[in-house]
């Protein structure tokens, strides 16, 4: 069922709200990205049980799959049956119509990332296409993200260790980050700092300074894609410095393919599809809790 204009402004009036009370308050909000209903309801009891608030989000690929309204209807079902603080990202979104389209649906949160298509994209392009989002959004009152880079990596386990000379190209660096958000008007920036998306045989390792440097010289919202196979702590430091969101994929895919091979193994006569996932959901349900717990967002909902 399609949102009213006025329900979808109270909604986008909450999430600014719970993006101020994040810096005021020093946690960060987990998004998580699901690519099924079981990952879903995972997500949702882990905030029930924490009290936490979270950020459900869908990537293009997602949005193919499980179809752009049918996971705001999703989301909104379950918010009302669990009483949680929920919300709603596209995530790396690689066209302007498609942000349109979901900022039309009501979702709160929308990522812009016009690189992530166009690896070469200039500028001027860039900026031009973020700020016709940025200014669409408005009638909503949807908080945009972007970032004018291409960013590393890919949500999926990786066997290759991770070249971080390679990725120090791709950091972000402060006053070029000041004049982007400045020229876009975006409310949220998703800085590089070391993280990257995808899981890796060896930790990540975040320049915190970096990430200071950058809290120094903007206003806005900052977030940190390519959470998975980060060290916990850094995350206790990154949301004191000032980082207001923080993505997690490849942790939870991870754990769900790993988990039904598992349940495959032991129980190999089960045809049942919903009889195999109970495990899986719990399994996925610890690591949503593990990292609210990181993030500082327990006990921070509010209903």
């Amino acid at each position: 069922m399609s949102l009213g204009i006025r329900e979808i402004r109270n909604n986008t009036t909450r999430a600014r709200h719970l993006m101020q009370r994040s810096r005021q308050q020093n946690f960060a909000v987990g998004a998580f990205n699901i690519d099924n209903q079981e990952i879903l309801v995972a997500v949702v009891r882990a905030a029930q049980k924490t009290n936490s608030p979270v950020i459900v989000e869908v990537s293009d690929s997602e949005v193919e799959a499980l179809g752009l309204e049918n996971v705001r209807d999703m989301v909104d079902n379950y918010k009302a049956e669990y009483g949680v603080e929920i919300y709603l990202n596209l995530d790396h979104s690689p066209t302007v119509d498609d942000c349109k389209r979901a900022i039309d649906a009501g979702y709160e949160f929308i990522h812009i990332d016009i690189s992530q298509a166009k690896h070469d994209a200039l500028d001027e392009e860039i900026i031009a296409k973020t700020k016709e989002v940025v200014e669409y959004a408005a009638f909503t009152g949807a908080l945009v993200e972007s970032e004018p880079h291409y960013f590393g990596g890919s949500s999926n386990v990786h066997s290759e260790e991770i070249d971080y000379e390679e990725i120090k190209k791709t950091f972000s660096k402060p006053l070029d980050t000041k004049a982007f958000v400045e020229a876009t008007g975006i409310d949220i920036f998703a800085a590089s700092i070391g993280n990257l998306h995808g899981k890796y045989p060896g930790p990540k390792v975040l320049d915190l300074d970096l990430l200071q440097n950058i809290r120094d010289v903007i206003d806005c919202q900052i977030s940190l894609h390519g959470g998975s196979g980060t060290p916990l702590n850094y995350f206790e430091k990154a949301a004191h410095i000032g980082v207001s969101k923080v993505n997690i994929n490849s942790d939870i895919r991870y754990a769900f393919r790993t988990t039904l091979e598992k349940v495959l193994r032991e129980d190999p006569t089960e045809f049942a599809v919903v009889k195999l996932m109970d495990e899986i959901k719990d399994v996925i349900q610890a690591v949503v809790e593990e990292k609210i717990q990181a993030f500082g967002s327990a006990g921070k909902a509010i209903r």
